[in-house]
């Protein structure tokens, strides 16, 4: 069995403070044990994941914590970036350490509680309790009618201990419960049973106290020689209580004498305090009775999208001293009143923050006087765009009617970068009409048929219907130039910012899509927090994907990939493509690429690991140059190689692809050099030509202009692999994995390869076998005429070094190394 303490990595700033969460895994990957703070922490009650694997809660199996990779860090004392899967669907990045490891077959050592002697206990320990609790002993010698006390029924009644009294004195502190005190001890002693009352006393200092008296025979009831007990003060709790409930009947008296909205909650959003109107409206808006001490969350469970609004305001309420926020207490429904909600923090003694309160007052009649029935449901009254009900309905519309459209439909999600900052050092008036402003510039490039709307205060959304999705991707791109250039002056102030955004293509690579517009503008808003997150001030598009988004990646390997990147850092590697029909001089090698580790003994990151975090974080064009600058760079430090090199190939991404000035960018890195362009070669996927033939077919003009050689990758992947090797405009054809897996077994595959081969051959094309493992493959692949063989059994991939000419010692000097 393993504990783990898990730690957000980064809080989010409008977030609360979410504290660290214990979780015990047993030997099978279970989830036998889950503290109270796996609810803020991953969305599920600790009940709900208690025999459920840990993969229900990660992103990924890279992230399981019993991973080698992870298990020797953790076992060493270090704590891993995992990522972690929120029960609503979103992912993010957490610390997690070893808390306490056991076997599941350990048990647990032998240990006893016993009851320890007073008489051998230190008697500091004795006043220290006394003092701690407010409470002290006493006892009666019934035969001589002495009583003692210790030090804390001295304290309790403010005398110097051992000042001398009688009994009959002592009783004078109890004013008018003197008569009941004598009466209980009289009783005590004749029956033999314990006694206990509350008393009012004054002390020596004449200050009223709370006690409670009680005590008992000691030793033999049917005979006691000896009464002793305890007398407990409670006046401070008492104190407490009173005022609190002072207060409580000053909040219900005060919030039930307005019509106004008063409710209270701590930081956890547990319920303190409301009045009958915000029950009242609660109750219209949700159907749920609420009392005080339920949590806000849990009781807006069946309502995900206004839990999370509410969420989002409660926390900024709990960040900053106060605000007001204009909404109705339900937006899905029809017919609810708006409110003008001012929010505050709460305070305590020490000025920390223990919750937050608001007063919401209704403003439906004053916004109905100043727009229009029409406006006021469909328009947004700052920038007179759609506001997010109205948009939801257009996309919804759309959607209907997507599969009737020659090309894809597309949402693109704008979120301005630091507009609250905007917010904090201009007034309110500026920023509704820098809004207003930018709503009207973005207005010129939308078409007539899209639609441009204001979801939230600096959040825009725009539906772009029919439109191939390179144009979508420019104009998006367009778009966020525009309003970086944007600039509005207000009586000597002036406003600009940038924006991020996330660009969801709708069909394409993933015709399964969500069917509902709040799962498509979920997805959007996602991509658009990975573009802040990113460095802000771009866009990251995706497909819309079926259900959840892939998982993501640790923090810790994008800082490598980013490190690597702006370091020149990239471990390259090279693998030899050898002749397998026909003798031919020189290297063919394709170039491979690894990230370095944090440290020199880590293990590089391969390319499964770095390329989806490349991906989600809009890295891999800047990778693919990347891979080429480095490579280019290397070759031009070996001129050498020059007459050896005659194929040295790159694989390139589907965002350098769909990028204009790749073939520019290759031409003008490569001229300086040495070495002719065409023996350098350029590889595209067919997954890529297939959805993308236009764009395929003019890079590929563009790089043989330049002189540069095209090869399609992973041909026999699909259907349109014949077409593709026949009328594509690319000089070499290589073997998808798929149809050279058992090469040497299967006719069928053999009969696909051989015609793939045959067409190439007859397109004037050059054939790769890849994944040549073993000598059956190799020897069937020669009986086809494959024009080259890579993989292991030719040829592992070895760092870019090794390629180095072979030194040569002559009587005029060295050549080569």
């Amino acid at each position: 069995m393993k504990e783990f303490l898990i730690q957000r990595y980064r809080q989010d700033p409008l977030g609360p403070a979410i504290p660290p969460t214990l979780v015990q895994i047993d030997d099978t990957g279970r989830v036998i044990r889950a503290d109270r703070h796996t609810d803020t922490m991953f969305g599920y009650e600790p009940a709900e994941l208690v025999g459920k694997p840990v993969q229900q809660i990660l992103a990924s199996r890279q992230d399981d914590p019993f991973a080698p990779a992870n298990r020797h860090r953790l076992n060493d004392g270090q704590k891993v970036l995992v990522t972690f899967r929120h029960k609503e669907g979103f992912f993010f990045t957490a610390r997690l350490g070893l808390h306490t490891e056991m076997r599941d077959s350990d048990q647990a050592a032998s240990a006893a509680i016993t009851l320890r002697d007073s008489i051998a206990m230190d008697s500091s320990l004795l006043t220290l309790a006394e003092q701690s609790a407010g409470f002290g002993l006493w006892e009666l010698d019934i035969a001589s009618n002495e009583i003692g006390w210790t030090e804390g029924v001295y304290r309790l009644l403010e005398l110097q201990p051992g000042t001398g009294l009688t009994p009959e004195q002592a009783l004078l502190y109890c004013q008018a419960g003197q008569n009941r005190v004598r009466a209980l001890f009289r009783r005590s002693i004749r029956t033999g049973k314990p006694f206990r009352i509350d008393l009012s006393i004054l002390t020596g200092k004449q200050n009223p106290q709370t006690v409670t008296l009680a005590g008992g025979p000691l030793g033999d009831s049917r005979e006691p020689q000896r009464l002793g007990g305890v007398i407990v003060n409670h006046s401070e709790a008492m104190r407490h209580d009173d005022e609190k409930q002072r207060v409580q009947s000053i909040l219900e008296a005060t919030g039930n004498a307005t019509e106004d909205l008063v409710l209270a909650v701590n930081t956890r959003l547990d319920l303190l305090h409301f009045n009958k109107p915000w029950a009242r409206q609660f109750y219209k808006a949700f159907g749920l009775a609420p009392s005080v001490g339920d949590n806000l969350s849990k009781l807006l469970g069946d309502f995900p999208n206004e839990r999370r609004l509410i969420e989002r305001l409660w926390q900024r309420a709990l960040e900053r001293d106060s605000f007001v926020a204009e909404m109705p207490l339900n937006r899905q429904g029809e017919g609810f009143p708006v409110y003008e909600f001012h929010f505050q923090s709460l305070r305590g003694p020490h000025n920390e923050v223990v919750g937050a309160a608001h007063v919401a007052r209704d403003i439906s009649d004053r916004l109905k006087r100043n727009l229009d029935d029409d406006r006021r449901t469909r328009f947004d009254p700052v920038t007179g765009l759609l506001n997010r009900r109205a948009f939801l309905e257009h996309l919804e519309r759309a959607l209907t009617h997507q599969h009737r459209r020659q090309f894809t439909d597309s949402l693109l999600l704008l979120d301005l970068d630091n507009f609250e900052q905007c917010q904090e050092n201009t007034d309110s008036g500026a920023c509704d009409r820098y809004l207003r402003e930018l709503a009207a510039t973005l207005g010129l490039r939308v078409r007539q048929r899209d639609a441009l709307a204001r979801l939230a205060g600096d959040t825009f959304a725009l539906y772009i219907e029919n439109c191939p999705e390179p144009r979508v991707r420019k104009l998006a791109d367009e778009i966020r130039e525009q309003i970086a250039r944007f600039q509005f002056n207000w009586q000597g102030q002036q406003l600009q910012t940038t924006a991020s955004g996330g660009l969801l293509i709708l069909g394409g690579e993933q015709p399964e899509q969500p069917e509902q517009p709040e799962q498509l503008l979920s997805q959007a808003a996602n991509l658009c927090h990975t573009a802040k997150i990113s460095g802000r001030n771009r866009i990251h598009a995706a497909h819309a994907r079926h259900g959840e988004q892939p998982a993501g990646s640790s923090d810790q390997q994008l800082e490598q990939l980013r490190n690597a990147l702006d370091n020149n850092h990239l471990l390259l590697e090279f693998q030899s493509m050898k002749p397998v029909a026909s003798v031919t001089w020189g290297d063919h090698i394709e170039i491979l690429c690894r990230i370095p580790g944090a440290n020199p003994d880590d293990t590089p990151l391969t390319p499964n690991q770095f390329l989806p975090i490349a991906d989600r974080f809009d890295l891999v064009k800047r990778l693919d140059r990347q891979v080429i600058r480095q490579t280019l760079d290397w070759l031009d430090r070996h001129p050498l190689l020059e007459p050896r090199l005659k194929y040295c190939g790159f694989n390139l991404s589907l965002a350098s692809i769909l990028d204009d000035s790749f073939a520019e960018f290759m031409e003008q890195t490569v001229a300086p050099l040495a070495y002719k362009p065409e023996c350098f070669c350029l590889e595209i996927r067919e997954a890529h030509a297939t959805e993308y033939p236009d764009e395929v077919a003019v890079l590929c003009d563009a790089l043989h202009r330049a002189g540069f050689r095209v090869a399609l990758e992973g041909a026999g992947a699909s259907v349109e692999s014949y077409s593709l090797a026949a009328n594509l405009p690319v000089d070499i054809i290589k073997l998808d994995q798929r149809v050279m897996k058992h090469l040497e077994k299967d006719p069928v595959q053999q009969i696909m390869v051989d015609a793939l081969h045959r067409i190439a051959e007859a397109a004037g094309k050059e054939t790769v076998a890849t994944f040549i493992e073993n000598d059956e493959t190799l020897r069937k692949v020669r009986t086809l005429g494959i024009h080259f063989g890579q993989g292991f059994r030719l040829a592992e991939p070895q760092p870019l070094e090794q390629l180095k000419p072979a030194v040569v010692e002559l009587s005029t000097g060295r050549i080569g190394g």
